[in-house]
């Protein structure tokens, strides 16, 4: 009975920690954030491209959607060209610049260098949006459901990349 209690003690031991190993080797999600009060919950992956194109810059009449985005360098940005933008970090540049040429826009969204400043600036800019890895999202900010997701369930499609 020990020796049985034991083994399976063991096994459940070593199936936890091939658990928390896979665990730590991903790199998790990808947190879609906006000011507590805006006027929104859920987005589809479309409409999210749309408002982090700059094709949509009012959440209603009196408020303005305002974009932040992280550094160049960041993993976090690497998957939004990927996933939302759909762009190289060249093109990106390239379309804001022309999107302010055109008029389209007055400004490219602000760069931010760390999900600490994302999770400060959001949450303290009304109609703000941004993103940030879902593990360092702290109270303050919304999470917004994509395609009727949050981070962290199976069916969510925005992950941050190796």
């Amino acid at each position: 009975m020990f020796k049985t209690l034991l083994t399976t003690t063991a096994a459940l031991a070593l199936v936890a920690g091939l658990v928390a190993v896979s665990h730590a080797q991903s790199p998790g999600d990808l947190a879609i954030v906006a000011h507590p009060e805006t006027p929104v919950a859920q987005m589809s992956l479309a409409e999210l491209r749309q408002v982090m194109k700059g094709d949509r810059q009012y959440w209603k009449p009196d408020l303005p959607v305002v974009l932040f985005v992280r550094a160049a360098t960041s993993e976090e940005r690497t998957a939004v060209l990927g996933v939302i933008y759909q762009m190289s970090e060249p093109q990106f540049n390239q379309y804001w610049i022309a999107k302010q040429f055109r008029a389209e826009s007055t400004s490219a969204p602000t760069k931010l260098n760390s999900n600490a400043l994302t999770q400060q600036f959001v949450s303290s800019t009304p109609g703000a949006i941004g993103f940030m890895a879902a593990r360092d999202v702290k109270p303050g900010v919304k999470i917004l459901k994509i395609d009727g997701a949050s981070p962290g369930e199976p069916s969510y499609r925005l992950h941050l990349t190796k």
